[in-house]
């Protein structure tokens, strides 16, 4: 006869694993086990830009923000940071236009942010203001293995299967934490989430040391460990127009080689669903925990986000005692 709490993570995206690694850590008690179609590096974060930055998030998504540059910075700052591919990115945000607000409230995350001079923006003739700041690179195609190695040191087990009814899993498992991104449109029937077009180029320019990005978010130039990315849009586009707006920024973009592009369905909600439901199976209430709808800022919300899920699993494991499965 089992005894242990089982709790099931539904999703092995960048938020998926974050939680589960999180919870798996802080609950030894637990046996926890991510289910999901699709691992890396076949999962929408592997196609991420993967840098941190902060939109104008409401009150909430700041603390994510802020609990997940520091987790990350903790990394760049190990000797783990190079087999988990985060590492500090230093560059420009530039504004067509002044913004009223010159010192954002995420500028005491970052490092070193101040205001561009006259002489940095000189670069950006067609732009009046910018910021100058370190964030952190957190490529996916790396930091989602590594986040796999250290769920499995932990103990947690990861299995390939196409989650269709959470009901189902009500059977099996004391909490389940769905983690689904889009998939929650048809897995709940939440018509918030909707699908983000997101579209990414990679080319190689190892001469791009530091990123710049358009304070729109439309248009941005992000150096990695594996090439440069190239982005972005809200709405179809080619390639080749990214390509050229990113050039219009920094023409020596001309003589990069092309090395791949990504293009992707990220899970937009007007704000991530972080919270308690449950489901019914045979007449009993099987407490579920939502962290899903993250939309362009996967990465950036991601151990944030998951802390919150962690605290709200323990909530539903303190309020009902293990089951006992045979």
């Amino acid at each position: 006869i089992q005894v242990t709490q089982v709790v099931a993570v539904v999703g092995a995206g960048v938020v998926g694993l974050s939680t589960a690694v999180v919870i798996a850590e802080a609950l030894p008690h637990c046996s926890v086990t991510v289910l999901a179609d699709r691992f890396t590096p076949n999962t929408t974060s592997d196609g991420a830009a993967g840098i941190l930055f902060a939109s104008q998030f409401p009150g909430e998504q700041r603390r994510w923000f802020k609990r997940t540059f520091d987790h990350l910075l903790l990394i760049a700052s190990s000797p783990e940071a190079g087999v988990a591919g985060v590492f500090l990115s230093s560059g420009w945000q530039i504004f067509r236009e002044v913004p009223p607000e010159k010192k954002p409230y995420w500028s005491d995350c970052v490092l070193s942010f101040g205001t561009m001079t006259d002489a940095e923006l000189k670069r950006f003739p067609q732009y009046k203001f910018g910021q100058a700041f370190t964030t952190i690179k957190c490529e996916c195609p790396s930091y989602l293995p590594w986040l796999q190695k250290r769920l499995e040191k932990a103990g947690g087990i990861m299995i390939h299967e196409k989650v269709t009814d959470l009901a189902e899993l009500g059977l099996r498992y004391d909490v389940i934490v769905n983690c689904s991104g889009l998939g929650s449109r048809e897995l709940l029937g939440d018509e918030d989430v909707h699908p983000v077009r997101g579209q990414v180029l990679r080319v190689h320019a190892p001469w791009l040391q530091h990123f710049v990005r358009v304070a729109d978010g439309h248009t941005y130039i992000y150096p990695g460990a594996g090439g440069v990315t190239l982005g972005g849009t809200r709405q179809a586009a080619d390639s080749q127009a990214i390509f050229e707006r990113c050039r219009r920024l920094e023409p020596s973009l001309g003589s990069a080689r092309p090395l791949g592009e990504w293009v992707g369905l990220r899970p937009g909600r007007r704000n991530p669903r972080v919270e308690r439901g449950h489901v019914r199976v045979h007449g009993r209430r099987v407490p579920v925990v939502h962290n899903y709808g993250h939309g362009g800022w996967g990465i950036t919300l991601s151990w944030g986000t998951a802390l919150d899920a962690l605290d709200l699993v323990r909530q539903c494991l303190n309020e009902r005692p293990p089951e006992a499965r045979l």
